[in-house]
Parts: C-alpha cells; sequence; structure tokens
C-alpha cells in the first residue's frame, strides 16, 4: 500500500526516492512492510517531495483514524456515488450440502464464506471462530496461509461480520488468535459488537525468542451483540492445593470464610489450558487443535442447552463435539478434509470421558479428589467455618 502511494515499483525507484527524501531505503521499506503510516520529520519529508497531503496519504495506506473517519462520515454521500458504481458481491453457491449429521448438528464441507451467505440473520446463539493464524503453515486444505497484512486482515473482516449478521441480538462472539492480529481485528469489532473481555490464556510452552519478550499467550476476544449477552454463567473454580501435601498454595490469609463453596471467580487471564500435546486427547497429527477444556468453559459460560454454536473453522471439530456433548445445536464448516472430525464424533466417547473428568474439577472450592485428605490433616474446608459459626 505504501509503495503503491509513492508510485514506488522497483528497487531503482525505490532508491532514488531515498536519495530525494533523506529517508534511508530500510525505513522506507518498513513502513511499506508493515503497512505503517509515517509520522514527525519522515511524514514531513514524504509529503514536502509529492503532491500528496497528510489525508490523501491517510487513504491510500488505509490508516483510519478518528479525524479521518470523522471527514469520511461528513462527506458519505459523495462518497456513496463514488462506491454505487461497483457491482455487487456475487451471490452465494446454492448447491451446499451436509455432509455430516447428527440429531444436533450439521457438518459442511466448503469455505465459510460461501456457508454463511446462505445462514439467516440473527440465528445463532455463539460464535466461535479459531481461523488460520497467517504463519504460512501448510494445512490439508492447502489454504494461502502466508497473506499480505492487508489481505489476511480484509479477509479476516469479512467472514467476521458475516458471522455478526447471523448472530442472535444478545448472542456471544468469541475469536481466538495472536494478540497480534487480535489488535487488528478488535478495532473492527469494537465497532460492530460490545466489547466484553481480552482473555489472556497462557501457553506452556519454552521455545527461545530472540530480540523480543517471550510470547506466552493467546488472546482469546469477547463480544457481545447488542448492549449486554443473553446468557453469562461462567463455571468457577478450585483454589490451589498442593497435590503432595494437599496444603494451599495461596496464603488466603483471614478471608477464608469469606470464600465461595462453589469456587473462585474466573478472571481474564486463564492459567489452566492446557496444550493438547499427549496422544491420548490429540485427534489430528501436524496440526495444533484447541483444549476440550477451553471449548467446554466458552460454551458454559455463554449458552444453554438447546442453543445454536457455530463454527467457521471446523479444524479437529472441537467446537462441534463439545457442543454435542453438552446438548447444544450446532453448524459446523471446514474447507479442508473431514474425515478426521466424522471419526471424532464415531469415538466420542473418548471425548466424553475427557470432559467428565474435566468438570469433576470445578464448581467447588476444594475438588472431591482432595477433600478428604484435607480433611484427615485437618486443614480447613469451607465446612469449618460453618460449623464454628453454628
Amino acid at each position: 500500500m505504501f509503495f503503491k502511494a509513492l508510485q514506488i515499483e522497483d528497487r531503482l525507484s525505490l532508491n532514488r526516492f531515498s536519495k530525494k527524501t533523506g529517508i534511508s531505503a530500510k525505513r522506507l521499506k518498513y513502513y511499506n512492510d508493515g503497512n505503517k503510516m509515517p509520522t514527525g520529520k519522515d511524514l514531513n519529508l514524504i509529503l514536502k517531495n509529492t503532491d500528496l497531503s497528510k489525508i490523501e496519504l491517510m487513504l491510500l495506506t488505509e490508516t483510519f483514524n478518528h479525524e479521518l473517519k470523522s471527514l469520511i462520515a461528513k462527506n458519505a454521500q459523495q462518497i456513496e456515488k463514488l462506491l454505487s458504481s461497483k457491482k455487487e458481491r456475487k451471490e452465494s453457491k446454492n448447491d451446499i450440502k451436509t455432509l455430516f449429521e447428527t440429531e444436533l448438528g450439521k457438518l459442511y464441507q466448503c469455505d465459510c464464506l460461501d456457508l454463511l451467505k446462505t445462514m439467516e440473520s440473527d440465528s445463532v446463539d455463539i460464535v466461535f471462530a479459531d481461523p488460520p493464524f497467517n504463519l504460512n503453515k501448510l494445512y490439508p486444505s492447502r489454504i494461502d496461509d502466508d497473506l499480505k497484512t492487508e489481505q489476511y486482515l480484509s479477509w479476516c473482516e469479512n467472514w467476521a461480520y458475516e458471522c455478526t449478521r447471523v448472530l442472535k441480538p444478545g448472542g456471544s462472539f468469541f475469536t481466538w488468535n495472536l494478540p497480534k492480529w487480535n489488535t487488528y481485528l478488535s478495532e473492527f469489532l469494537n465497532s460492530i459488537l460490545t466489547f466484553r473481555h481480552w482473555i489472556s490464556v497462557d501457553i506452556k510452552y519454552s521455545l527461545p525468542v530472540r530480540g523480543r519478550l517471550y510470547p506466552s499467550h493467546y488472546s482469546l476476544l469477547y463480544y457481545c451483540k447488542g448492549e449486554k449477552p443473553n446468557t453469562f454463567h461462567p463455571d468457577r473454580l478450585p483454589m490451589g492445593i498442593c497435590p503432595h501435601c494437599y496444603g494451599d498454595l495461596k496464603d488466603y490469609g483471614g478471608y477464608k470464610n469469606k470464600m465461595n463453596p462453589d469456587g473462585i471467580n474466573i478472571s481474564d487471564v486463564w492459567l489452566d489450558i492446557p496444550p493438547v500435546r499427549h496422544a491420548k486427547y490429540k485427534k489430528r497429527n501436524g496440526s495444533n487443535e484447541l483444549s476440550v477444556k477451553l471449548l467446554d468453559r466458552i460454551i458454559e459460560m455463554s449458552s444453554n442447552k438447546g442453543d445454536v454454536v457455530f463454527d467457521p473453522f471446523g479444524g479437529s471439530g472441537t467446537t462441534y463435539v463439545v457442543s454435542e456433548l453438552k446438548e447444544r445445536k450446532w453448524i459446523g464448516v471446514e474447507v479442508g478434509p473431514i474425515n478426521g472430525i466424522i471419526d471424532r464424533f464415531n469415538n466420542i466417547h473418548e471425548d466424553r470421558a475427557n470432559l467428565k473428568k474435566i468438570r469433576n474439577d470445578i464448581n467447588a472450592l476444594i475438588p472431591k479428589k482432595y477433600y478428604k485428605k484435607r480433611v484427615e490433616k485437618g486443614l480447613w474446608t469451607p465446612e469449618t467455618f460453618q460449623i464454628k459459626a453454628s
């Protein structure tokens, strides 16, 4: 975008512009590759040596701050006339077929945007989206996972808009991505949805990273359609307990008697979602997949039995399986092979056992597996303070 605005077409024209302005070619390339708007002296030098104004450069590089947005709003009628001659988007394909179905859900194999165009507005209760991260990974679907920044963000805005359209008023929208991409996407989502939380989910990798801080969390954006969500009943978590001595991992001081026997409030920092590595739980080879625990927490928090869950990026099918087990209706779509998802449903007893194990340890301040040992060792329990009070 930046080089196109300045009519820089090759290395020769880049060097000429660099010499003309006194801005190094390396820094000019940084603005172009990172899709950044120059500021300060660099901006002044560029404007001085071109016929562009600051507003023109912002428009050409798609840098929309509040000042520019206000100008666009004030001139909306004229802009609409300029754009109205553009062709409308193509109609959706009408040959999309259900390739797998249960009593609660349907799975399609196609581009999610094609399916979304066939879906009714205001028809689903939750959207959970885990799109490709644009890290140049090779997916079974052979999709292009190495797009330019503006292409990737434009694509994300397209599916996010369509997902918002099919979301019911009061419905919940979640998207899982790298913090880098969600910083961009949040600006768009803030214009059509109501922000609820930026949830940081800890990732326990130990990879060496040079030149920057070690990235240790995924970003889970949580929005709702309208002023507030229709449903919000998050689980409560157990307090930290040592698995060896069964004592407290945190000093609760004089507040132990005030703690809720059902557990501790969930915060917006989730430290207890493990990556899916063990062969017992991993459902597809060579690719990352989401934890059953993550989807259980999201679906439990923002839906009720019978509600409709939509995930536009099927992957290994975690969203669909957890929805099925929790008696939610679901709509699924995957552009790549879906045999792995179907196999997972054929062996759904494995995920059922895993989910049961996960839910055994929540909504109780002291998990059942530790309760008896704490009593034997004379350690406090919520009942300790009830006895004292009586």
